[in-house]
């Protein structure tokens, strides 16, 4: 004799089927239907709604409702031939599975869109592509398929980044298309170029190069140069020195701090010290040709035009700060301030 007993699942009611002979196959299939369905069709929900949030996934998303229905299809045969009984159940494990599994076939295209590799390069795809987006394309060959709408979700997170960047950072940017020094807030404002002035003395000369390339090509200039990450101030002075003119250098003093900021959104931070001569032959190198002048010779005329604004101060041993606005070579604004006292200042 067949019959229902009734019993709890993670405190769902199902359904055994008993019978003298023992649990059969068909009930034992109906029971993991009754105890799973639900979790199933939560499975598909969730995924449906994660669909939502994903471009171009409508075929993917009906694809999702046929699966769900087809199982729907399938638990309905199971429980209603377990039902009738006898060989009824059999039939509809294994003829509704036969059945589900044949609509399947027919309407693969309809009911299996999903693919696990991009189909034009084969690289394996993220989640979201192998859920969502009905062309199972990877993102860099959906770009290269449509670079309109690649262009456009730039656009987007450039905007997206713009306006979640701290305000400080906008402001520097913006400093850009300042004419006067005046509409600067240098106590906010910050470089993108951290570099050393070190000019070096012996006696009445002083150390001078030609920059023979890069920010001021052609100019005559003291050695300097960019501060490496963990490198203080005073140890590029030494090091830059020594690569641009191949001379040593000691009893290094800070005099001043400069601060350029440049039409095309360069924002450089200057440190100047003054040093000894302490042995060496000049050399001559990719970057510069150095050479020695005279105190009184300083060659103001082919030098950045801030340099005859501040560094008399800095040779007469005066500190000093000075912020700049440059447009290419032309100095454009300035302001100069000399330290109070003596002493007490030293390079950030």
């Amino acid at each position: 004799m067949t019959f229902f007993v009734p019993f709890h699942t993670s405190g769902r009611h199902a359904f055994r089927l008993a019978s003298a002979s023992g649990l059969g196959y068909p009930s034992r299939m109906l029971n993991f239907l009754t105890a799973n369905y639900t979790w199933i069709l939560v499975l598909i929900l969730l995924l449906n709604m994660s669909q939502r949030k994903i471009a171009h996934s409508n075929r993917k998303r009906v694809a999702l409702i046929w699966i769900a229905a087809i199982t729907l299809a399938y638990y309905m045969i199971v429980v209603v031939t377990d039902m009738l009984g006898g060989v009824w159940a059999p039939v509809g494990v294994w003829g509704g599975l036969a059945l589900c599994l044949a609509v399947i076939i027919i309407f693969h295209r309809r009911v299996w869109p999903f693919t696990f590799r991009c189909k034009d390069c084969r690289k394996r795809l993220k989640w979201e592509y192998i859920i969502g987006h009905d062309d199972c394309l990877c993102q860099d060959c959906y770009d290269k398929k449509h670079p309109e709408e690649a262009e456009a979700r730039r656009e987007r997170e450039r905007q997206k980044t713009e306006a979640a960047r701290p305000r400080e950072d906008v402001l520097n940017e913006g400093y850009a298309n300042a004419k006067d020094v005046s509409e600067i807030d240098w106590d906010i404002w910050e470089p993108n170029h951290r570099c050393v002035i070190t000019y070096v003395e012996d006696g009445d000369r002083i150390l001078f190069i030609e920059k023979k390339r890069g920010l001021g090509e052609g100019y005559f200039n003291a050695p300097g140069g960019h501060i490496e990450e963990a490198e203080t101030a005073m140890e590029a002075a030494v090091r830059e020195t020594k690569e641009e003119t191949g001379v040593d250098i000691t009893d290094l003093e800070y005099r001043g701090t400069l601060r350029f900021q440049f039409s095309d959104g360069i924002r450089e931070l200057g440190y100047v010290y003054f040093a000894k001569y302490a042995g060496g032959e000049l050399v001559e190198c990719d970057e510069a040709r150095p050479f020695w002048i005279q105190r009184d010779a300083i060659p103001y005329e082919n030098m950045w035009a801030d340099d005859r604004l501040w560094l008399p101060h800095a040779l007469a041993g005066e500190k000093f700060e000075a912020e700049f606005i440059f447009h290419d070579r032309e100095m454009v604004s300035s302001r100069l301030r000399l330290a109070e006292e003596d002493g007490d200042e030293t390079a950030e």
